[in-house]
C-alpha cells in the first residue's frame, strides 16, 4: 500500500515535528514539513502531496495567502488542503461546520487519533 503524502506548513517547529512523528508512526503517511509559509508552494510543487495541513497565522506569509498561491498552481489543483490552526476553538469548528474559506479545518491542539480521523475524512471526500 502506498503511503499518503502529507505536507505540513506551520511555523511552530516543535509542533510540526511532533505531528510528523505521530502521523508517520501510524504507518499510512509520509510527512514533509515546511516551517516557512513563503516556501510552501515551492515545497508542495516538489513533494506533490495528497494533503496539505496549513496553519493560518505565520510570520512570513499567512495561511490565506499561502492558500491563494497554492490554488494558482496547476500541478496542485487536485491537492486537498486542510487548515490546522489555533486561531479557532473546538467550539468554533462546530459553529463554522468544520470549514474556513471553504476548506476543512481542525483546531489545535488536537489529539493524534482525532487528527488522523479528520485527515482520512478529508482524503475520502
Amino acid at each position: 500500500m502506498d503511503k499518503r503524502r502529507i505536507l505540513m506548513v506551520d511555523d511552530e517547529v516543535g509542533f510540526t515535528h511532533l505531528v510528523k512523528l505521530n502521523l508517520e508512526k501510524d504507518g499510512r503517511y509520509e510527512v514533509r514539513i515546511e516551517n516557512h509559509g513563503a516556501k510552501a508552494a515551492e515545497t508542495a510543487r516538489e513533494f506533490l502531496p495528497d494533503l496539505i495541513l496549513l496553519d493560518i497565522i505565520m510570520p512570513d506569509k499567512d495561511g490565506g495567502e499561502v492558500l491563494a498561491e497554492l490554488q494558482q498552481e496547476a500541478s496542485l489543483r487536485g491537492t486537498r488542503i486542510m487548515f490546522l490552526t489555533a486561531t479557532v476553538s473546538i467550539k468554533g469548528v462546530e459553529e463554522h461546520n468544520g470549514t474556513i474559506r471553504g476548506m476543512p479545518f481542525i483546531a489545535k491542539p488536537v489529539e493524534p487519533k482525532k487528527l488522523i480521523k479528520r485527515i482520512e475524512e478529508v482524503l475520502k471526500a
